[in-house]
């Protein structure tokens, strides 16, 4: 499948490639862009293909924020989730400590405030 031709520089192989007129107006756009022939851009763009392929790549920036942002909100949840515990556990322990009678609520009351009542001083006089 290989055409090599003998004033090739060596190490290279040339191979004819039919593409769609769009596709090689990108391709044309896209190298002029990054200042490079068309030839080199496309020899870039297909080992980029083939390190995609076989695993070894970067994780784009919009990869990355997003797993950023699913790490944030596991530990939000994370969060929600321990406060949920703790809210659940204090309630039902208030309840049984109302079933036990526990509770300074039902604490017998004097009726006494710490305030001297005023009408009981002035009858007691």
């Amino acid at each position: 499948m290989s055409d090599r031709i003998s004033g090739d520089t060596p190490g290279r192989v040339r191979k004819a490639v039919r593409m769609h007129p769009d596709t090689f107006q990108r391709v044309t756009y896209w190298a002029s862009k990054r200042e490079l022939s068309e030839n080199e851009y496309l020899v870039e763009a297909i080992e980029e293909k083939i390190a995609r392929e076989n695993g070894d790549y970067d994780l784009p920036t919009l990869e990355i924020a997003r797993l950023n942002q699913l790490v944030d909100e596991l530990g939000a949840l994370s969060r929600n989730t321990a406060n949920l515990e703790r809210v659940v556990t204090g309630g039902f322990d208030s309840l049984l400590g109302l079933t036990r009678g526990d509770s300074y609520l039902l604490d017998a009351e004097a009726g006494d405030l710490d305030v001297p009542d005023t009408a009981a001083a002035v009858v007691g006089s």
